[in-house]
């Protein structure tokens, strides 16, 4: 299978822009103005949150700096007169850097732009990644083996030549992570661009909320609204049950995230909307007779779980219900809301679905991570033996949600900078590698080697050289430093272990790990964000009508006819 080359994609879109998180200019707009819920009987009630507000706070909120990357070969460059370089003196300054100009002036420095993107829900101390890239005339020819020295990131803006800032929101810093293919005669723009994956860390909390639409702006709506809210949600702080919910003024109402869909805050978002505003068991028996229907039905399978799931535990036998319907559209909604209704009767559905599945293998994957249950997890260790390389890997990301110290997939901090984690699974060996999020490497296959003969890079000052079979040398170049050599055997974890003794970085092992496919040393398939996709388009095979299968709750699919995922090896 053809391998595509590490490359990345330097605008990142929002952060789970789904559907149900757009606030259109059609929710506003609805004619006359509404009463108070229950002023009078010939006004109809509003029968879901979602039907008197839209959510807010389901935005990222985009943060900037101007910083500068040290430690480059030779490759940076004296930044040329501009607002940004004005900026970045006046930091270097205010912090007591000595000789600023010198500093600049460095072939070994470049001044950079730097942006991240808060996501929705994201609380103080998380972290995320950050993109940096050099000024358009700047003439810096590579950020390759650079490190990104602390800035503060604010969203900024150029107002008359000059840069503004507002509060300082998050702070990065980090090794750069630049494409390993990417030539700076032939690639300039990749060479110049780059991540530092988590190098951003979050300062303040970003909250969640509803607002009110305008016909129904009042007290006594956003007190309901919290009311309904609270009866479904809660959370347990100091021993003390307390609602997620709080009604803040007339057209606001905060939410706190439950800990159940911190991975999945969309579709928490949604559930919200759909809890019935009123409750009692009349009511709910009703409502329970009308989703029924609607659950087995493949077209409408999507919102009525999704509704079920907000009833909570009254909906949970009816749900298991669509679990042996013939529809894999129904059986998957019925065990995707189960499973975040903790039912552990989810999890051989889902474990099926995202093994024979692609169009719905990332959010069956997701609710297993939600599910934490002794059954969701030795489902998943299956997985991992998998011959399609996104569900190896998505079964292994949903077992590090559920419990990082699993002895399946648990892992070590190498250097104190990234991941790296032997996961002891039968199945072909495969070495899997991120751009996004976190930085990681992770062996699937114990007993993975590099064929020699081979020399390849390690960043800018590392080599790692074979003229031997099963004898491998990791050398240490630097300026002014004794030159420091290892000796390993041709095992990939004793290589990659050397390679950050010496003082390697993520992005170093990442160029190596590159490297080494290229020139055919590397005896596995090498994958770069084999992660499940959103945005596939199930069609049920034999269905009657396919435009009428509504294929999840959040999001629309497509049509897969790769199991592999990933970039291939």
């Amino acid at each position: 299978m053809r391998t595509r080359s590490l490359w990345f994609i330097m605008a990142i879109p929002v952060i789970m822009g789904l559907a149900p998180c757009i606030i259109g200019c059609s929710l506003w707009m609805t004619g006359s103005k509404t009463p108070v819920l229950g002023e009078t009987a010939e006004v109809k009630t509003p029968r879901l949150v979602g039907d008197l507000a839209v959510p807010y706070g389901l935005h990222s909120i985009v943060v900037e700096a101007i910083g500068l990357v040290t430690g480059l070969n030779g490759t940076g460059s004296d930044p040329l007169p501009s607002p940004e370089r004005q900026f970045l003196l006046a930091e270097m300054q205010r912090r007591g850097v000595q000789n600023p100009n010198t500093v600049l002036a460095s072939k070994n420095t470049s001044l950079v732009l730097v942006r991240g993107y808060l996501r929705p829900g994201i609380q103080k101390g998380d972290v995320f990644d950050v993109e940096v890239r050099v000024p358009s005339r700047s003439e810096t020819t590579s950020l390759r083996g650079g490190f990104l020295l602390e800035v503060p990131l604010r969203e900024m803006m150029i107002l008359r030549g000059a840069v503004r800032e507002g509060h300082i929101l998050a702070k990065a810093s980090g090794p750069v992570l630049v494409d390993p293919s990417a030539d700076p005669e032939k690639d300039p723009v990749y060479a110049t661009r780059g991540r530092i994956l988590g190098g951003g860390v979050a300062e303040r909390s970003r909250t969640l909320g509803l607002l009110l639409k305008p016909e129904h702006h009042s007290v006594a709506n956003a007190a309901r609204i919290e009311s309904a809210i609270n009866r479904r949600f809660y959370i347990v702080q100091r021993g003390l049950q307390e609602g997620v919910a709080r009604a803040k003024t007339n057209e606001y109402v905060e939410l706190k995230l439950h800990p159940r869909y911190k991975n999945n805050i969309p579709r928490y978002v949604a559930v919200v909307r759909a809890i019935p505003l009123r409750d009692n068991e009349q009511i709910r028996l009703q409502r329970l007779r009308e989703l029924e229907s609607e659950l087995l039905n493949p077209a409408t399978a999507s919102q009525a779980a999704l509704e079920l799931e907000a009833l909570g535990g009254p909906a949970v036998d009816v749900l298991k219900k669509g679990l042996t319907a013939s529809s894999p559209v129904v059986r998957f909604h019925a065990a995707e809301a189960l499973a975040y209704l903790d039912c552990p009767e989810a999890a051989p559905v889902l474990g099926q679905i995202a093994r024979d599945e692609p169009a719905f293998r990332v959010y069956a994957l997701a609710a297993l991570s939600a599910l934490n249950d002794l059954e969701s997890v030795e489902i998943l260790r299956e997985l991992l033996k998998s011959p399609s390389a996104e569900t190896r890997y998505g079964a292994f990301r949903a077992l590090v949600e559920l419990n990082p110290n699993d002895a399946a997939v648990a892992g070590e901090k190498l250097g104190d900078q990234f991941w790296y984690h032997v996961v002891r699974t039968e199945g072909p060996p495969m070495v899997h590698v991120t751009k996004n999020r976190r930085a990681e490497v992770v062996l699937f296959g114990d007993n993975i080697r590099l064929k020699g003969p081979f020399a390849v890079e390690a960043g800018n000052r590392i080599m790692v050289t074979s003229q031997e079979p099963g004898k491998v040398t990791v050398s240490r170049f630097a300026v002014n430093e004794a030159d420091q050599k290892r000796f390993v055997s041709d095992s990939l974890d004793e290589i990659i272990r050397a390679v950050v003794e010496l003082g390697g970085t993520y992005p170093d092992v990442v160029q190596m790990l590159q490297e080494a496919r290229v020139a055919g040393a590397l005896e596995a398939r090498f994958e770069v964000d084999a992660v499940p996709e959103a945005g596939r388009r199930y069609e049920e095979k034999n269905a009657p009508n396919e435009s009428d299968v509504a294929p999840s709750t959040v999001a629309d699919h497509d049509v897969s006819d790769d199991d592999s995922g990933g970039t291939g090896g």
